[in-house]
């Protein structure tokens, strides 16, 4: 750490300040020539270069224990995530970029066992309040969504998250027009859902009925990359056993599974391949509701017959097993009412 510690060089508690000195400034004094204020970037963007090597190291040396530890606390000390969020708009790219590095690095650190960024987080979780609008610009989308992501790594921010109406802006994201917005919004959506299983789980069965009504809109979107995004993350929650609750649940809906019926023959394999996944869990469960019954078996030989003909290029043993065993399952159903025929399954889906 020589370079960074010569007489020139700055000590972490002086990057951290100086940082703060130029956001404070540029916040007070929005009116600034743009001479002053590209000087001011050029400066901060210096600064959060000189925080990555501290960080991360460079060609010339390795990252220190101590000078982490001490950018973590007075980088959190100071509020500089809060001013950082303010004023990522106005930096360029490759600036936005080193941020979310530097911010991903310090939201992980370990001072002493304590992880001060969680500490943070738990007394600021209005900065998630920040965040989550970035995505309404396409050019901040990206570089929001991962220090978002970043923050979801802790479980207080996720929480905080799942019991907000931010999960309602969340559905609308990803049905946006832009690839940017939608693409970097169903990735914080997938973390949030998958990072920290048990308060999902629980906040999933709180929260059951509204949450799946928007959720079975993104399975049957227009666009193939939210019905790829969506059924890909279904499929993890309901075949992760911490979400058995959840799984039986929903798998007992009729109109569930006439989507999955309808994604099954979705025009791109790859989604035809997820819906399977899920789809097999209907005719698996122990329990299934008379309805679903009566119309697996209106469609039951279109059912065997498409899935004996059902392949990929990627097919596994695995995969042919659990093909083979749905199949079995179709087979031994018998109808729980007198006459299935008044059960027709033309409304759900047909094969």
């Amino acid at each position: 750490m020589k370079r960074l510690f010569s007489s020139k060089a700055l000590t972490p508690i002086e990057l951290v300040h100086h940082v703060r000195d130029i956001l404070t400034f540029v916040n007070e004094n929005p009116d600034i020539r743009e001479a002053k204020r590209q000087e001011k970037a050029r400066e901060l963007t210096r600064l959060i270069h000189e925080m990555m090597v501290v960080l991360y190291g460079d060609d010339t040396c390795q990252p220190h224990v101590e000078p982490c530890a001490k950018l973590t606390q007075e980088f959190f000390k100071e509020d500089i995530l809060r001013l950082l969020v303010g004023y990522l708009p106005y930096m360029d790219p490759g600036a936005r970029q080193d941020i979310t590095h530097v911010v991903a690095n310090l939201l992980r650190q370990k001072v002493h066992n304590r992880c001060v960024g969680a500490e943070y987080l738990e007394k600021n979780t209005d900065i998630l309040d920040l965040l989550i609008p970035g995505y309404d610009d396409p050019e901040t989308a990206i570089s929001f969504g991962a220090i978002l992501r970043e923050c979801v790594w802790h479980q207080v921010a996720a929480r905080y998250i799942l019991e907000s109406d931010h999960m309602k802006t969340f559905f609308n994201y990803q049905h946006d027009a832009n690839f940017d917005i939608e693409s970097d919004a169903s990735a914080t959506f997938t973390e949030l859902l998958t990072r920290h299983k048990s308060t999902v789980a629980e906040y999933l069965n709180n929260n059951y009925d509204w949450f799946f009504t928007e959720y079975n809109k993104l399975l049957e979107s227009a666009n193939y990359i939210t019905r790829r995004n969506a059924i890909k993350l279904l499929g993890a929650m309901l075949l992760d056993r911490s979400y058995s609750s959840v799984m039986v649940r929903y798998v007992s809906s009729l109109e569930n599974m006439r989507i999955l019926m309808n994604l099954l023959r979705d025009s791109n394999k790859t989604i035809q391949v997820q819906a399977f996944h899920v789809f097999k869990l209907f005719p698996a469960n122990q329990n299934k509701p008379p309805e679903i019954v009566n119309v697996l078996i209106a469609n039951q030989s279109k059912l065997i017959r498409f899935f004996s003909e059902f392949t990929y290029d990627k097919a596994d043993e695995q995969f042919e097993a659990d093909k083979a065993q749905l199949i079995r399952e179709i087979e031994a159903l018998a109808p729980t009412c007198p006459s299935c025929e008044q059960c027709d399954g033309d409304s759900y889906g047909k094969m």
